[in-house]
């Protein structure tokens, strides 16, 4: 398996394809493009009916030796085996089995259709995001350790990524974890899972600004090779392939869970801000997963709702990127949704260089084929399964009470979000998954707001607000991350 970047043209430092090792440490490609695979692997009919009988430990084996094909087979089946644990993902209600990582729990079934629950907050710091870096932190371990190296990580974080990775690395020889987060735009449970790490190789950046502040920080640094390489910088954010791969896994897991057999067609509704998530089920859909429609359902920051619904990308102004109660998709770059555009345009890398400098240059670009529009590929966005919704802070409230009421479960904000426009789009004969994002009590300040109390929390997060806090606050500077990052690796 090989792997090109989104921009590798003719001109571009990263044309030669790369094995699953060499980018997983490397984040961005050279010319800032994504990696993506050179082409997807097909999963076989016959594939299918035997992973239905496996653990999420071993599915996530045989999904990722498909594409780290340069790991050993028994490294990569340790390296699994010990990710995808029930005391790893402890599980944090007690009406599922903690023997399934991620459960499905019916919500509705009836002549309008099928609406599903996946439970992907199992993990230690309670979001999916430890689907994949739980992972990533057993990777990185790995491969630094075969090579006797070290890895700075530069990464910005909208709420839930950060504590994941942060939670994923922490005493990880050879890695240190330099995070940024916009300053007090995270719930205070998100920031207090963050900041409360007094671990030696964490490091915490408050920056006076936006998630894409924070983002634009992260591809800055990166795009300067010889800062990157110099202090061996990588990234755990979604731009990261590994990260993306590994969230591969729970679509298929979803699936499986929910069919008997290969005949039959699941869709999927992922709250998205950065279009990390849902990326790893266009590629499950790639490889051939039966997927029917993947449902993209933003906030009120509704720049990826606007361009399915009209072919337009117009990303937003840090001013008016609105701070929301579903706080990790208040984003208006969806770094991630280039790895889509390069497939839309046909894998055309010069015409997907283009375009996001066009992003840089403009704000957006314009594929819907109105006149003076930048083309008109938006045409072939439903042959990829692809729709849109959008959620208002009224809408979250109104979902997490009923889903309340109905069925006595209390749902988080983004994953209400979900539920929203997954009621939207559900059809007849096709069971529509909602990918859950987090526990509520991670977002109780609304939670106290829909239903007028607490959310549950689990053991061991009772008072984590109260714990002490270390963290720096900086403006949005990149001669001032790279000095503080020099300053602290020596290198």
């Amino acid at each position: 398996m090989q792997y090109v970047s989104t921009r590798a043209t003719s001109a571009s430092a990263a044309r030669n394809p790369q094995s699953f090792s060499d980018i997983l440490l490397a984040g961005l490609a050279p010319d800032g493009g994504l990696y993506l695979p050179a082409e997807y692997p097909q999963v076989t009919g016959a594939e299918l009916d035997a992973w239905r009988k496996l653990s999420y430990a071993e599915l996530a084996y045989e999904i990722l030796r498909k594409f780290a094909t340069d790991i050993p087979d028994a490294d990569l089946r340790d390296l699994t085996a010990r990710t995808y644990t029930p005391e790893v993902y402890r599980n944090a209600r007690a009406d599922e089995s903690g023997a399934d990582i991620t459960p499905l729990r019916v919500l509705e079934d009836g002549a309008n259709g099928k609406l599903v629950l996946q439970a992907l907050s199992n993990g230690p710091t309670l979001a999916f995001k430890d689907m994949a870096m739980q992972l990533l932190g057993n990777l990185f371990e790995y491969a630094l350790a075969r090579n006797d190296d070290e890895l700075n990580i530069f990464g910005a974080t909208s709420g839930d990524t950060g504590s994941a990775a942060e939670y994923a690395m922490r005493g990880k020889r050879g890695v240190r974890v330099f995070m940024l987060s916009p300053h007090r735009k995270m719930s205070a449970f998100q920031t207090a899972q963050m900041f409360s790490l007094q671990d030696p190789n964490i490091f915490n950046i408050a920056v006076e600004g936006v998630f894409d502040d924070c983002q634009d920080l992260v591809k800055a640094v990166s795009n300067d090779l010889e800062f990157k390489a110099r202090h061996k910088i990588g990234t755990v954010n979604s731009i990261n392939w590994a990260r993306v791969v590994a969230q591969v896994v729970y679509y298929f897991r979803g699936y499986l869970a929910a069919t008997t057999n290969n005949e039959q067609k699941v869709s999927f509704t992922v709250p998205s801000g950065n279009f990390g998530n849902v990326c790893a089920g266009h590629i499950a859909r790639m490889m051939g997963l039966p997927i029917e429609r993947l449902i993209v359902a933003t906030n009120e920051n509704d720049v990826l709702d606007e361009f399915f619904r009209t072919g337009v990308y117009r990303v937003r102004a840090s001013n008016e990127t609105l701070h929301t109660s579903s706080p990790s998709m208040d984003i208006s770059k969806a770094s991630n949704f280039e790895r889509f555009v390069y497939e839309l345009v046909g894998r055309d890398a010069e015409r997907t260089h283009a375009l996001f400098r066009k992003v840089e240059t403009h704000g957006g670009f314009d594929l819907s084929g109105a006149p003076g529009s930048d083309g008109d590929e938006f045409k072939l966005v439903a042959q990829y399964g692809f729709a849109s919704g959008r959620s208002t802070h009224a809408d979250r409230l109104a979902t997490i009470r009923d889903v309340q009421r109905q069925y006595g479960i209390t749902i988080d904000t983004h994953t209400a979000d979900g539920v929203k426009v997954a009621r939207e789009h559900v059809q007849p004969g096709v069971p529509m998954i909602v990918l859950e994002t987090a526990l509520a009590a991670k977002f109780n300040e609304t939670i106290v707001e829909a239903l007028g109390q607490d959310a549950a929390r689990p053991a061991g997060f009772e008072n984590i607000e109260a714990l002490a806090q270390r963290f720096v606050v900086m403006q949005p500077d990149v001669g001032l991350m790279k000095a503080y990052i020099a300053e602290r690796t020596g290198l």
